[in-house]
């Protein structure tokens, strides 16, 4: 049931091969994936920075989606040592962004309540 699910929403957007892949538990939509998702149904976003310092921020992401409107978080945390943050890059503040697009995205369009995250939203999510 899920997979036909999903079947039909890769259809829908258009997904090819290069946007989805597989890591370990879940299913990951790369970045382009996200954009093409974003762009055929013409998501409207709103972002607020709720926090930004040098190595933290978060962003909040109001999307509305027909007459759908969602709101979620992304943050980002450059740590003293990989280990110790959730990013590797100094650009926390649109890496926050990046996180928050991607989770506003696949909740309005029903793919987060099939199990699917963006690839921005984790280093661990990142392509091998």
């Amino acid at each position: 049931m899920k997979r036909e699910k999903l079947l039909k929403l890769y259809k829908k957007y258009g997904l090819t091969q290069e946007d989805v892949f597989k890591h370990q538990h879940y299913v990951i939509i790369t970045r382009s994936g996200i954009e093409k998702i974003e762009a055929k149904e013409n998501v409207i976003i709103a972002y607020n920075c709720i926090k930004s310092e040098p190595n933290f921020a978060v962003v909040k992401a109001t999307g509305v989606l027909g007459d759908r409107k969602m709101e979620t978080f992304g943050s980002a945390y450059k740590g003293p040592t990989f280990k110790e943050g959730n990013t590797n890059t100094w650009y926390v503040a649109e890496m926050a962004e990046k996180r928050a697009f991607s989770r506003i995205v696949l909740k309005l369009t029903g793919f987060y309540a099939l199990g699917v995250f963006g690839e921005d939203e984790s280093e661990d999510f990142k392509k091998q």
